[in-house]
């Protein structure tokens, strides 16, 4: 098996730019247009509510330059690089903006990719937990940035160090940033910021992971795409910042329009929560959901309506209700596949973890929603015990799924996937999507697989040693095969 199996996902569909329902039904969304300014004519300022009657139309943001580079970024048999160039100035007003009101402000920079210069891109600070050393405050201080509200409920337990990571896995399970040490922190670059339509290898958007070399989230990102499930592209590479000592980082195309359009062989509303969001319904209005769900593509659209409607299903359906049509809202076979896949890798973050990591997907074919999975750099680092029905947390060791000892611990949950699991209607066909996975990744020895592939794969740097890599390695090949273990002496 190639190397570059192990890295890309399942190959999506290519696409056209305009898509071929636009194309076939170019008529429908001309007369839309027509309409809707006749009643911005009529209505003026008046506040209208969109909602979806029929069918919708996805049509991404024109790429009009697309730098090609020298090579594929995500083709694992090269050794890739990335510097970024920033000066004082604008490296000082992202750190201060940040410190000063917790924004995150792009500012210019210049990025260089496997020898090609890419100049006027934009960069910003990205994160949230990683970034509380940019503010200068102590790692075991949770206390949010201004701007950035924990989820309800969440309280971390006594003595949890965000710095130490479980179970000896070699680093810190999430890597502090410091603006002392630019390589050091996460950051999302951007080639449209500055240059509307311009794009690299079709991505307008990459994101420089913390921490080195985080082969668990090589892992977990590489095992998701391999049972075919929704996941991002990634490439090691040995990075710099302005000239600095290289080390080694993780960089992951980040979800835009281009992304969410090409996800499916579908067209659909692809949307991003927020740290701070709540998976509840809170009235109808549009607004009150903005701050808690980013829409990627067919941003012009503002259509949040999907999202409203099923948290207003959700808010008034008993338990009863709830096992019974739920599946006209949610593709509960995907959903199924996707929390099983975050307990077996006892992610931790996941859509019910402080952070709120997930998109969601509206398919407008079948009109469904479904859950992809992002940010697993908290993954296959937990309790290797931790069974199908054990709650995976961000604890500190102890008792299943990594809570703490006295069952403290930062559980945030989330609604769906809390009644999801709960509702005995669903069980069965959690169980089955989970020991289905399970021997896919474990059983099968192909989590092991990858591992050996990935080992010969990442790159060395002035920051990671060959002996330190070996370490990891040797790390992450001890908990796969824990896990593999714990797992097989459980009934399936």
């Amino acid at each position: 098996m190639s190397d570059m199996s192990i890295r890309r996902p399942p190959r999506r569909r290519l696409r056209h730019r305009i898509p071929t329902s636009l194309r076939r039904h170019w008529k429908l969304p001309v007369v839309l247009v027509v309409f809707v300014m006749l009643l911005a004519t009529v209505f003026g300022s008046s506040r209208i509510h969109p909602y979806i009657t029929g069918d919708a139309t996805i049509i991404s943001s024109e790429i009009t330059d697309n730098i090609t580079g020298t090579v594929d970024l995500f083709d694992a048999t090269i050794t890739h690089e990335l510097s970024i160039e920033i000066t004082d100035v604008e490296y000082d007003t992202m750190i201060t903006t940040f410190q000063d009101t917790g924004n995150k402000r792009w500012v210019t920079a210049d990025v260089v990719i496997d020898g090609t210069r890419v100049e006027d891109a934009s960069v910003r600070l990205k994160g949230n937990s990683t970034l509380m050393g940019v503010r200068g405050t102590d790692p075991s201080d949770m206390t949010p940035p201004p701007g950035l509200d924990m989820p309800g409920g969440f309280a971390p337990p006594e003595a949890f160090d965000p710095t130490q990571g479980p179970r000896g896995m070699g680093g810190p399970m999430m890597a502090q940033a410091s603006a002392d040490d630019p390589t050091s922190l996460p950051l999302l670059i951007s080639f449209d910021e500055n240059a509307g339509g311009r794009a690299y290898q079709g991505m307008t958007e990459l994101a420089v992971r913390p921490g080195s070399p985080v082969i668990n989230e090589a892992m977990a990102l590489s095992l998701t795409a391999d049972t075919g499930q929704p996941t991002q592209r990634y490439a090691y590479t040995v990075y710099s910042v302005n000239d600095s000592a290289t080390t080694t980082r993780l960089v992951l195309e980040h979800p835009d329009d281009t992304y969410a359009n090409t996800l499916f062989d579908t067209d659909g509303y692809l949307y991003k929560a927020d740290a701070s969001s709540r998976f509840e319904y809170v009235g109808g209005d549009q607004s009150s959901y903005a701050d808690q769900f980013k829409q990627i593509n067919a941003v012009d659209s503002g259509n949040l309506q999907p999202i409203i409607s099923f948290l207003k299903w959700m808010d008034s359906a008993n338990d009863e209700e709830f096992a019974a049509h739920l599946a006209d809202w949610v593709d509960v076979e995907s959903f199924a596949r996707y929390t099983a896949t975050q307990n077996l890798l006892t992610n931790g973050d996941d859509m019910g973890g402080p952070g709120q990591n997930y998109y969601l997907w509206f398919d407008l074919e079948t009109q469904k929603l479904s859950v992809i999975s992002w940010d697993l750099n908290l993954a296959m680092q937990g309790d290797t015990t931790a069974g199908p029905h054990d709650t995976v947390s961000m604890g500190v060791g102890g008792g299943p799924g990594g809570g703490a000892p006295d069952g403290g611990g930062p559980q945030v949950g989330n609604p769906l996937e809390t009644r999801f699991l709960a509702s005995a209607a669903f069980t069965q066909i959690y169980e089955d999507a989970y020991w289905d996975l399970f021997e896919q990744m474990y059983g099968s020895g192909r989590a092991l697989e990858i591992l050996d592939t990935l080992a010969g794969t990442v790159p060395v740097s002035d920051g990671l040693t060959a002996e330190a890599l070996q370490t990891e390695i040797d790390s992450m090949r001890s908990w796969i095969e824990e896990r593999t273990t714990s797992l097989n002496e459980l009934p399936s």
